[in-house]
């Protein structure tokens, strides 16, 4: 049996479990069960490789002494000992060994969860699993990448759960646009599922390793926090199946909850590749971490400032961000004048709807940028729908071919793009013009006539951002009238 029709029979078999509700639930069941297979398959690769080698785990939480033999316990026995022994010991795994394997593992369980009811149903999820996926073999290792990469686009669909995949036409662009090389820190602070920084790797991996030494190199220049359990869990799991033995740079944790001064110099980075979650709001108090002039509680918004200050001076950053931060006023006006005299924005593709269809229809933009020095000329370039495209759909999604036509214009950032010219699709816009625009980055394509928008969703994201100012607005003058009557007092 093929590895998609293994995980089509265990997802078949979930199903009919009372407990498991829903595709979200049902994925996150099965990459716990799969995160133990895999890492349990690596095990004995690393047993064989060095006889010294212990592995964090007590052997009974051992994937092959509680789960690899197919008439191994079952029922009421199976379902105790997952709840009572196996994740009460995985998520306190630092009283047993504290390796940074260990600490991979409790991560990963922290706060995972085991939704299935029935003992009987999980021996049969197992013994699939069992069965179906041996990571040993070279040929099933790759057949399974690919697998997993189709069980994260599923899950755009589910609900919620679509936040955490970018296209992966989106993530390869713009990862080979940025063009990280071997030795360079490379950091995805809202990394979801992983896909930066998995496109990361195949890239440093087809262009830079050469040795083995080059693939410790690599192996250490990987850096990743996501804030939510299900991706974060998806997230490493992504990390083992590429390679990456002990993805332990890869955090649980909410990289906006610390404040940007605590990032010190130690902790900069050459790249970072993200789509950080939009449209979102951060509980009450996060903001004030940031300065006083940034203060907003737009989860985008409040990283990309973390990104500019996380940036080491030459490094440079790829962000999806939404049209509203474009033409947003306020604090995005703010945000967007550091973001142009402190670096070089130097390219803003403009993606087409449906780019994140069905998640979300909101209109997406690439921004490029470099710290170090202001920016002179934003260029923009007008990414098309291929032929007969109106928008992009499941069964027509987005490719990578299509970026052909951005590569080849793309130029070299050395000499300043000095190769790119305008054309139909591509304009660019001088900082001084910016300025004179309060910042608003929302540039219409010159060679279009003027078109008025009657779409209702532009309309409405337009009224949300001026709703957003309003408030950020009414906020601001409560704390200056607060800070008046204190003085009073």
């Amino acid at each position: 049996m093929s590895i998609s029709s293994t995980i089509k029979s265990i997802q078949d078999i979930m199903r009919k479990d009372v407990g498991v509700d829903g595709d979200a639930q049902r994925v996150g069941q099965l990459v716990w069960l799969l995160f133990l297979k895999i890492f349990d398959d690596r095990e004995q690769e690393w047993e064989l490789l060095d006889d010294s080698y212990r592995s964090p785990m007590p052997e009974r939480c051992r994937w092959r002494n509680w789960a690899a033999d197919p008439e191994g316990i079952t029922g009421d026995e199976l379902k105790d000992f997952i709840d009572g022994q196996l994740f009460p010991t995985l998520q306190n795994l630092q009283e047993y060994s504290t390796t940074p394997a260990a600490f991979v593992v409790r991560s990963v369980f922290e706060d995972a969860y085991n939704y299935m009811k029935s003992g009987q149903l999980i021996r049969q999820v197992i013994n699939k699993i069992q069965e179906g996926v041996d990571f040993n073999k070279a040929q099933e290792r790759h057949a399974f990448g690919d697998m997993y990469e189709q069980l994260l686009r599923d899950l755009q669909s589910a609900g919620n759960a679509g936040e955490f995949y970018t296209p992966r036409p989106v993530t390869e662009f713009m990862v080979r646009m940025v063009d990280p090389k071997l030795d360079e820190k490379v950091m995805d602070p809202a990394c979801g599922t992983g896909g930066f920084l998995t496109c990361t790797i195949e890239h440093k991996r087809s262009h830079y390793v050469k040795t083995a030494e080059d693939e410790r190199t690599l192996q250490a220049s990987i850096f990743g926090v996501e804030k939510k359990p299900l991706p974060h869990l998806l997230a490493t799991t992504n990390m083992i199946l590429h390679g990456i033995e002990v993805p332990n740079q890869i955090r649980h944790d909410n990289t906006l909850a610390r404040p940007l001064i605590s990032w010190g110099p130690s902790e900069r980075v050459h790249c970072i590749v993200a789509n950080p979650p939009f449209g979102g709001m951060e509980e009450d108090g996060i903001e004030t971490n940031f300065p006083a002039a940034f203060r907003t509680r737009e989860t985008a918004d409040l990283f990309l400032v973390l990104i500019m200050h996380l940036l080491k001076d030459g490094g440079r950053a790829a962000v999806v961000l939404p049209d509203g931060f474009l033409f947003g006023e306020g604090i995005k006006s703010r945000i967007k004048e550091k973001l142009l005299t402190e670096c070089n924005l130097h390219t803003i593709v403009r993606l087409p709807n449906g780019v994140f269809n069905p998640y979300t229809g909101i209109k997406t933009n690439l921004l490029f940028f470099t710290k170090g020095a202001p920016t002179k000329d934003v260029w923009f370039y007008e990414h098309q729908y291929p032929a007969g495209y109106k928008s992009y759909s499941k069964t027509r999604p987005m490719r990578i071919e299509e970026f052909a036509t951005e590569q080849a214009w793309w130029g070299s950032e050395a000499d300043g793009f000095a190769s790119r010219e305008e054309n139909e699709f591509a304009w660019k816009v001088s900082l001084d013009e910016l300025k004179a625009r309060n910042w608003n980055l929302d540039c219409k394509n010159p060679h279009i006539g003027e078109q008025i928008s009657h779409d209702p969703d532009e309309l409405l994201r337009k009224y949300a951002a001026l709703q957003g100012e309003i408030s950020d607005l009414r906020d601001q003058l409560k704390a200056v009238l607060a800070e008046a009557l204190e003085r009073q007092a």
